[in-house]
């Protein structure tokens, strides 16, 4: 036996024995739903999404049910930039005024919700994985209000209210459509869904991505929502990441200034989610290779859960 069938042997021994330890938790997730977030800048990578495609049509095959929910900022900024449009934020809230929710809802709704869907469909192929694009517009999935913000004048101390435009935030999730597409017993539908709402009157909005899947994860009662971000997780005061929490230690985490700047949000969505009636909720690197797969089928996870 030469070096490489010696290598290749070891590999095969090596994935024989990966899956018969992943064996416990594909029985745990098996026809449960798992709603993912997808966002950051790795989103614009072709290699970095179809590693991405490649792992949901997986996690498919393996008797989960994957629920995609997608961001688009760097997008919507890249084509704002180009329409020579200068975007304002509010407390990370992209300030939308008409044109530019026009923008965004062809961004969103367009160009990077039908890429992600085509992925995988391509990488689902063989064993007719299919992904289908939606956003929060089709079939009334997305009630929305506008969203109501408020700031503090430093000098003064008087709180005055912010308008931001085009920003929403969901008031109602009617689930019949994304259900059905899991129920499907003729096709093995991947929803993939852009954050993109509707008010009572008609008008359109733009909704964070985060708060869309912790709506939808609740909607769903998910057992799992994973926040695909560019940090590992939630990190203590020492910078190392802390493998789980309960609702109360992520909100103490909040109030003493461990977690901090983008970090809040997020761990307010994971809270708001739990709340909403998913299991638990992961945050973890969308970056790494794999990671939801390392978050669901081994022992340690890849980032920070929080649960009840």
């Amino acid at each position: 036996m030469d070096e490489f069938e010696r290598q290749s042997e070891e590999r095969g021994w090596a994935t024989a024995k990966t899956l018969a330890e992943a064996l416990p938790y594909i029985q745990i997730y098996d026809r449960e739903t798992v709603v993912i977030k997808y966002g950051g800048h790795a989103m614009g990578e072709t290699a970095v999404a179809k590693q991405f495609a490649a792992d949901v049509v997986l996690l498919k095959l393996m008797g989960v049910n994957p629920v995609v929910v997608h961001g688009g900022g760097p997008q919507i900024s890249a084509m704002l930039d180009k329409a020579g449009v200068k975007s304002n934020f509010v407390d990370g809230l992209r300030v939308t005024d008409r044109d530019t929710m026009a923008v965004a809802e062809m961004v969103l709704s367009g160009a990077v919700n039908k890429e992600i869907a085509h992925w995988i469909s391509v990488a689902g192929k063989e064993a007719d994985v299919r992904g289908i694009g939606l956003s929060g517009k089709d079939a009334g999935l997305l009630t929305v209000e506008k969203t109501t913000r408020t700031k503090r004048d430093p000098d003064s101390l008087i709180e005055h209210e912010v308008d931001l435009g085009f920003v929403g935030e969901p008031t109602k999730v009617d689930p019949k459509l994304i259900a059905g597409l899991i129920a499907s017993e003729t096709d093995d539908w991947v929803p993939v869904i852009a954050p993109i709402g509707v008010a009572d009157d008609g008008q359109t909005y733009n909704v964070n991505a985060d708060t869309v899947a912790g709506a939808v994860a609740g909607s769903l009662h998910a057992k799992r929502m994973l926040l695909l971000t560019d940090v590992k997780g939630v990190m203590d005061r020492n910078g190392d990441i802390i493998r789980q929490m309960t609702l109360s230690e992520a909100q103490a985490l909040i109030d003493d200034g461990t977690a901090s700047g983008g970090m809040i949000p997020k761990l307010q969505t994971a809270m708001a989610a739990v709340r909403a009636g998913v299991e638990a909720v992961v945050i973890l690197d969308g970056r790494r290779p794999h990671a939801m797969l390392v978050e669901l089928f081994t022992e340690y996870g890849a980032g920070t859960l929080v649960k009840a």
